[in-house]
């Protein structure tokens, strides 16, 4: 329930750099959902009707962001055939023929949809990107279901739906126009609550076609003043030219620029991986000028990219499968927010809901052992993943010092979106062994708490249900 006079957040441990911050705890005094004060434990004089929230010397990061993530393809392995391969058709197949079923079972939709919602906030998640296909399978019940669930949980954690095209939108090679799975997105697009349109371009007949699907979503973005958000580049191909370019010629074309506030996002993006100094270089100076975001999704990625091929040759190392962030960012200036995207399904059979899951796979994927490689982590989860969708404008000024600018440690006037991780009793836990205790802000109300209920026989005592 949120306070008229504010919330104090007591005694917390801040993500500093500096090793001579590290240690004193903090009162983060917040109001009207932002940021009031920063000032050292015990300080901090609170209104009397103010809410008081005891930290106890747990560590606050901002709070998580799924910058992409599938609301309505979750935990739908158990309904669909049995895998075989593994592979990326094989997952397209069975999910199409489970999508099937989605409108024949509304239930069994918003139920899956509620609990990723639920889990997320719980871990600490306040945003979320939600993708929502619309295409002549599902019609329009999975963005139904979308956009009902953003209202029911717009007090809790911000949801930007997505209206998202995984099928082509043109039936055929010979196609001249595109067909009824664009005219159902041109409704979509349309629809109050809706904030991104986004395809999969990759999945069109032959290219020619996926740069008519880039021209087509583009155009349905600036009509309705929403995002843009593609799969794209979803290969570890040396061969297939990088569509990304394409993207920032169309924007050039469209005179998108950053001071817009849309955004247009890629995900995947795996075959960025490939890429030469040369051409981050190009493509850091495109971005710094054009409103590009870049997501990739690791447990995706790892999964389904470099499979073996007949000849039994691995193409590229295990951390080649997906963008490496700590290193983009540190040798190219060029920041990668990181995404869970689909959980239980044929697309991402494993993982965990809890975003900073995605940073300890980091280190040891990327083997990753220094402190600013763990905060670019740390920061892919939360404010780089903010800025992907648009939601915060990152940036950092001429001679901050790096706790100003990165956006790890709260200053007076940022938004009051954190988590507290209560069992960590320094930062760099936060993402080599992020801890289940957590309390979850948003707007500087408390939205979420989620605590551990142990026992074990050495301790003594009875179990308790």
């Amino acid at each position: 329930m949120a306070s008229p006079n504010g919330t104090v957040i007591r005694n917390v441990r801040l993500s500093c750099a500096e090793r001579h911050l590290e240690t004193p705890t903090w009162d983060i005094a917040c109001l009207d959902g932002r940021v009031q004060s920063v000032t050292s434990s015990g300080s901090c004089i609170p209104h009397d009707e103010a809410t008081v929230i005891e930290a106890n010397a747990g560590v606050l990061v901002p709070s998580l962001c799924h910058s992409h993530i599938h609301l309505d393809k979750c935990f739908i392995l158990s309904q669909c055939d049995p895998l075989v391969t593994g592979s990326l058709p094989e997952a397209l197949q069975v999910t199409n023929q489970a999508k099937a079923d989605f409108p024949k079972d509304i239930d069994n939709l918003y139920t899956r949809a509620t609990y990723l919602i639920r889990e997320s906030v719980e871990s600490g998640v306040t945003a979320m990107r939600a993708f929502v296909e619309v295409d002549t399978t599902v019609g329009f019940t999975c963005l139904d279901m979308g956009l009902q669930l953003a209202k029911e949980w717009a007090g809790v954690c911000h949801i930007q739906i997505v209206a998202f095209a995984q099928e082509a939108l043109y039936e055929f090679a010979a196609s001249m126009e595109p067909g009824p799975n664009y005219n159902l997105l041109c409704d979509a697009a349309s629809r109050p609550g809706v904030s991104v349109v986004g395809s999969a371009p990759w999945v069109e007949p032959n290219r020619t076609h996926a740069l008519k699907n880039l021209e087509l979503v583009l155009s349905l973005a600036e009509k309705h003043g929403l995002h843009a958000d593609f799969h794209l580049d979803y290969n570890l191909n040396p061969d297939t030219p990088p569509m990304v370019w394409d993207v920032l010629q169309l924007l050039r074309q469209r005179s998108w620029c950053r001071s817009s506030g849309k955004r247009v996002t890629i995900g995947h993006a795996t075959r960025l991986g490939l890429f030469s100094r040369e051409e981050w270089a190009e493509l850091k100076q495109a971005m710094d000028k054009l409103p590009l975001e870049i997501v990739a999704l690791p447990q995706s990625d790892i999964y389904m990219m470099g499979r073996m091929d007949p000849s039994g040759k691995v193409p590229v190392p295990l951390a080649g499968r997906t963008l490496n962030a700590p290193q983009v960012y540190r040798d190219h200036g060029v920041r990668v927010a990181l995404s869970v995207n689909n959980v239980e399904n044929a697309f991402t059979p494993q993982g965990s809901l809890d975003p900073l899951t995605l940073a300890s796979l980091g280190v040891g994927l990327f083997q990753v052992g220094t402190e600013p490689d763990w905060r670019v982590l740390l920061r892919s989860v939360s404010t780089t993943s903010k800025e992907a969708i648009g939601i915060m404008h990152g940036g950092k000024a001429s001679g901050e010092s790096v706790d100003e600018g990165d956006g790890l440690v709260p200053r007076v006037g940022d938004p009051a979106d954190f988590v507290v991780l209560h069992g960590a009793r320094r930062w760099q836990s936060v993402v080599l062994n992020p801890g289940f205790d957590r309390t979850t802000f948003y707007k500087g109300n408390v939205v979420a708490r989620r605590r551990a209920q142990t026992w074990n026989a050495n301790m003594g005592g009875e179990i308790t249900n």
